[in-house]
């Protein structure tokens, strides 16, 4: 890591420390906005990270901006962050404006088809997306979509679709929402490289799993320190040997998630097939299945109360590890391409998934 990735990292972690208090988290899965959080972020240049300065971002690498969204994560920052800097390089790539306000991507379920027409005063689109991450709160929807002039991204107004509000487990918004002939001028449409959102998916898959890195890095944390503070018998519950390993456990599945994303990242900087990408989602999510039952265990039931913050963490751990893609979906993927690849070149395939091509 350079000076600046440093500055960058030092600057969100002191951010999201001040800002993303237990109080803030619960707040918004009230349905109250982090105001002061997201104009920070905005004056610090976080939202664009990622894109370079001419194409009006603030610079530095995809890995700088993952390394903000694993920060993010520890702290369960209650902002579509992470969906704003997706739509940043969506929009960076096609030659569209930035976007400075919240903002969110659609669709984000593969199968999920939104239609493109061509009018002589713009574009009507028409279809339905589910579960759009904060799609709520959300000053634009990039949208995704296919015509009869080939694929296509656009810039869609929130207001102009029907929403129905929803959120998941962790209280986040994910809303339905319902293009409806909804009509876009040509200025916020352009042609996409990405014809069958196999990079937003992978993308996206490659970005829950360094939020869930950041969020086991968390719940350690609290759970070590838990340890040391509860008393039982007289002495603190870290001293029974039961009480160790089990953290030992749950030290070793966030060193584990914590290694794979970062093999990911680089993976995805040096533009190498999403395997690697797959690999990281399903062993971080196995990471989750490990290691929060390990974290609830160690905080009794304190750690299901709105007393305690555990819960806001293990919440997003427990919905996240499903969105774009969950370990299954991703398993399957892989063993299917274990099968095209033939017996005979299993070994080889394996060993392939080390390297890093630069």
């Amino acid at each position: 890591m350079n000076e600046t990735s440093q500055i960058i990292m030092n600057t969100a972690d002191k951010i999201m420390e001040n800002l993303c208090t237990k109080e803030a988290v619960h707040d918004a899965e009230h349905g109250v906005w982090a105001k002061e959080l997201w104009e920070t972020l905005k004056q610090t240049g976080m939202l664009t990270i990622g894109v370079s300065e001419e194409s009006g971002g603030t610079g530095g690498s995809f890995s700088d901006a993952l390394s903000v969204l694993r920060v993010a994560g520890k702290y369960a920052a209650p902002i579509p962050l992470a969906e704003t800097l997706i739509a940043n390089w969506i929009l960076a790539e096609a030659g569209l404006p930035l976007s400075e306000e919240p903002a969110t991507i659609a669709p984000v379920h593969e199968g999920e088809r939104i239609s493109f027409f061509k009018k002589h005063d713009g574009w009507s689109i028409s279809g339905q997306a589910h579960n759009v991450p904060w799609a709520r709160d959300a000053k634009a929807i990039i949208v995704a979509g296919h015509s009869e002039q080939g694929n296509v991204v656009a810039i869609v107004n929130p207001n102009a679709c029907k929403i129905i509000q929803g959120q998941n487990l962790a209280g986040e918004p994910r809303n339905h929402v319902y293009f409806e002939n909804v009509h876009v001028m040509d200025a916020a449409v352009t042609l996409s490289v990405d014809g069958n959102g196999t990079k937003l998916r992978n993308t996206g898959a490659l970005i829950r799993a360094v939020q869930m890195t950041g969020a086991l890095e968390r719940i350690l944390e609290q759970t070590i320190s838990y340890s040391l503070e509860r008393q039982q018998f007289g002495r603190p519950i870290a001293r029974f040997q039961a009480v160790q390993q089990q953290i030992a456990i749950l030290a070793g599945e966030v060193a584990a998630a914590k290694a794979i994303t970062d093999f990911a990242v680089n993976a995805l900087e040096a533009g190498n097939d999403e395997n690697k990408i797959a690999s990281a989602k399903i062993r971080v999510g196995e990471a989750v299945s490990r290691g929060v039952p390990i974290a609830h265990q160690v905080h009794g039931a304190i750690g299901f109360t709105d007393e305690h913050s555990l819960q806001q963490y293990t919440r997003r751990l427990w919905s996240w590890r499903d969105e774009f893609g969950s370990e299954s979906y991703w398993a399957n993927h892989l063993g299917n391409e274990v099968i095209k690849k033939g017996a005979d070149n299993l070994w080889s395939y394996i060993t392939s998934m080390t390297e890093v091509k630069i």
